[in-house]
C-alpha cells in the first residue's frame, strides 16, 4: 500500500489579481489533508473509492494503455485527470501501466459535507499525482509534481491561477506568480508531456517564505460556502466593461504583494499587517465597483472583531463566504478574538501551517517519493 497526502490551503493576499499572468499572491498550506492510497489490484478491474464523494466508488479497467471508466457521469474528474496526466508521464519513462485500487480520504470539508474553502480539488489532484509517482517509481521534484498537478487540474477546471495547487505541493508560506495558462493549453496540443514538464513555464515563480516568529495566524469560517468560479466570472465581466479600473486594481495589488513579501524577508510583522489591511481595502473597492459581494456582512464582522484586538484581517480567497484570515502578534489578546467570534456565530478553524520536506535528495538518489 502506497499512501501520500496533500494539504489544504488559504489565500493570505492577492486574490483575483493572481488569475492574471505573472501577478502574485501569498498563500499558506494548512495541516488538514487529502490522502490518496494505492495498492495493486489482483483483479482485472480496479476501483477508485472516495469519502469525499459520499463514499461513492468508480470501477475501471484497462484497454491497452487507456483507462476505461464504467460510469459516464461521475464526480471523480480531478482524480481521473491526475491519473491520466501522471500515467502519460510514467509512459515517457517506459513504465508498464498497472491496475490498482485507489482510495481518497479528505479532512478538508466539514463533517456535514459543507466546504471550508481550503482547496480540496487542488489537494486531491496533488495527492493523487504524488501517490502515482511513487507507485510508478518516478524520480520527481516538487517543481515536476506541481506541473503535473497543474496540468491535470487546469484540464478539468479550465481557469483559475493554480495557486492552490502550488500551496499543496510546496507547503508552508509561499509567494506565487501565476503562469500563462493560454501558453500551457497551446503547448499541450503539440508537445509530449515530458518536454512540457522540462520547459520553463512563462511567468511562473514560486518562492517559499519564512513567517516572523511573532506572527499568529487565525482562521475564521463563516459557515457559508462560496462558489469561487461564479464570483470570478462576475469579476471577468467587470474587467471587460471597465478595463482602466480593473488594471488599476491589478497594479495596486501587485505592489501590495511585493511590499508584503519584503515584510516576510525582513521578518517585519507590522509591515505584513499593514499590507493585509491595504489588500482588504483593494478587494472591498473591487467588490463595490463590480457589484460582487466579496466581503459579506459576516466576513466584515469577522474582520471588525480582529481589528479591535490589534489583528490585521481580510477575506481569504474569492470571498462571498467561506473563510477570513487574521495576522496578529502572539503577545496580543487573540483569545478574545476567538471568544468574540464564537458569540457572533463565526467558527474558528484550529489549523496550523504545514511544511513539506524537500524531495531533491531522494530524486538525486533515484529513490521513490515519500
Amino acid at each position: 500500500m502506497i499512501t501520500e497526502k496533500a494539504p489544504g490551503k488559504l489565500y493570505i493576499a492577492g486574490e483575483y489579481a493572481v488569475v492574471e499572468n505573472g501577478y502574485p499572491a501569498i498563500l499558506v498550506a494548512l495541516d488538514q489533508f487529502v490522502t490518496c492510497s494505492i495498492k495493486e489490484s489482483a483483479r482485472e478491474m480496479g476501483q477508485i473509492f472516495s469519502r469525499q464523494y459520499h463514499n461513492d466508488q468508480l470501477l475501471w479497467r484497462r484497454m491497452g494503455d487507456q483507462m476505461v471508466v464504467d460510469k459516464r457521469d461521475n464526480p471523480f474528474s480531478y482524480i481521473l485527470s491526475a491519473i491520466q496526466v501522471t500515467e502519460e508521464y510514467a509512459r515517457s519513462f517506459e513504465r508498464e501501466l498497472r491496475i490498482y485500487d485507489l482510495q481518497i480520504d479528505s479532512q478538508l470539508d466539514s463533517k456535514n459535507g459543507r466546504k471550508y474553502g481550503l482547496g480540496s480539488s487542488a489537494a486531491v489532484t496533488v495527492a493523487t499525482v504524488k501517490a502515482l509517482c511513487r507507485f510508478y517509481n518516478l524520480p520527481v521534484t516538487k517543481d515536476e509534481i506541481f506541473k503535473l498537478a497543474a496540468i491535470a487540474h487546469f484540464e478539468v477546471q479550465g481557469n483559475g491561477s493554480l495557486g492552490d495547487v502550488a500551496a499543496s505541493v510546496y507547503g508552508g508560506w509561499i509567494s506565487y506568480h501565476s503562469f500563462d495558462r493560454q501558453w500551457l493549453a497551446q503547448q499541450r496540443k503539440y508537445l509530449d508531456i515530458k518536454s512540457l514538464i522540462d520547459l520553463p513555464w512563462p511567468d511562473l515563480k514560486i518562492e517559499s517564505l519564512h513567517a516572523p516568529k511573532n506572527l499568529e495566524l487565525l482562521i475564521g469560517w463563516t459557515g457559508k460556502p462560496a462558489s469561487t468560479s461564479q464570483l470570478v466570472d462576475k469579476i471577468s465581466l467587470f474587467k471587460a466593461r471597465r478595463q482602466d479600473e480593473y488594471h488599476h486594481f491589478l497594479d495596486e495589488s501587485k505592489a501590495c504583494i511585493q511590499r508584503m513579501v519584503d515584510g516576510f524577508h525582513r521578518q517585519d510583522l507590522e509591515s505584513i499587517k499593514r499590507e493585509i489591511r491595504y489588500n482588504r481595502d483593494l478587494l472591498k473597492q473591487l467588490g463595490n465597483n463590480s457589484g460582487v459581494d466579496i466581503e459579506t456582512p459576516v466576513l466584515h464582522k469577522l474582520c471588525q472583531i480582529a481589528e479591535k484586538f490589534g489583528g490585521a484581517a481580510k477575506t481569504s480567497g474569492a470571498g462571498g463566504g467561506d473563510c477570513g484570515i487574521v495576522a496578529i502578534d502572539r503577545s496580543a489578546d487573540f483569545k478574545s478574538v476567538l471568544k468574540s467570534w464564537t458569540s457572533n456565530h463565526i467558527e474558528q478553524l484550529p489549523l496550523n501551517v504545514h511544511f513539506i520536506a524537500d524531495v531533491k535528495q531522494r530524486v538525486q538518489e533515484h529513490l521513490p517519493l515519500k
